[in-house]
């Protein structure tokens, strides 16, 4: 059965305070045993605790820097928890950073294969989906040719075919609703419909708040790396959508 659990789970990142150093200040430093670019910990999550179940469909929201995106790649495993526990159970597909493990000199159709082994396919479960991925992504003679040939819309469009070509039995999914052109994005979002119908259990991040309201039963807002209301979805932007006001009036208040 489908599940996530996520208990008093925190995450760091350490960074360098200045991208560059110059020589100059890396001997001063030097000379005095200090760092001439120390690192600053970043506390990307703190504290969540989450646990979701088979037929949950979940919309994470919150401004930018929040943390939203950060805990999505968490669940996926691609961030290890720095504390507390992150226990996954069912076979995760995710739809962010759709492309990611392009080979730039080759085809369409080897790129098909090396994505589908990325998401856990074989070769022979690719072989028999490799032809209604290509039908999808409407590229046609241009499969055959190296994709660093491609256009930004046109790589898009087969990162999109390829990463939706999945069974999927917890579904994540971060803002890949914008892809290719008007006809295409209809078609995407159709896909998307259909996954989404299909999936056991589905995390999604958005700023549409109206989609979130459609889609999703339960939301999460997060601020700071921290989840500030974990409810149902209606409620959840009701009190999102609330303080963003808030905010907004205080700080026109403030400037006046």
């Amino acid at each position: 059965m489908a599940s996530i659990d996520l208990d008093d789970v925190s995450l760091s990142f350490r960074v360098r305070q200045r991208r560059r150093v110059t020589l100059k200040e890396f001997l001063i430093h030097h000379m005095f045993r200090r760092s001439a670019n120390p690192y600053i910990e970043v506390r990307a999550l703190d504290g969540i605790n989450l646990h979701l179940r088979k037929g949950d469909r979940v919309g994470i929201l919150g401004a930018n820097g929040a943390g939203k995106s950060t805990l999505l790649r968490l669940i996926a495993g691609i961030y290890p928890p720095a504390k507390g526990k992150r226990t996954v159970r069912g076979r995760i597909s995710s739809l962010f950073e759709l492309a990611l493990g392009f080979e730039m000199d080759s085809s369409g159709w080897e790129n098909i294969a090396y994505r589908g082994y990325l998401q856990g396919e074989t070769p022979r479960s690719i072989e028999a989906k490799k032809n209604d991925i290509a039908e999808f992504s409407e590229l046609g003679e241009f499969l055959n040719m190296p994709v660093r040939y491609y256009s930004a819309g046109m790589l898009v469009r087969l990162a999109f075919s390829i990463s939706t070509a999945i069974e999927p039995e917890i579904l994540l999914v971060d803002e890949v609703l914008g892809v290719g052109d008007l006809a295409f994005q209809n078609k995407a979002r159709q896909r998307m419909r259909d996954m989404m119908a299909n999936a056991n259990l589905m995390v999604m991040v958005s700023h549409d708040l109206d989609s979130l309201c459609r889609i999703c039963n339960l939301g999460v807002w997060m601020a700071h790396g921290k989840t500030v209301q974990i409810g149902p979805m209606a409620e959840v932007v009701q009190a999102y959508t609330a303080h963003v006001q808030g905010a907004a009036a205080a700080n026109h208040k403030a400037a006046a």
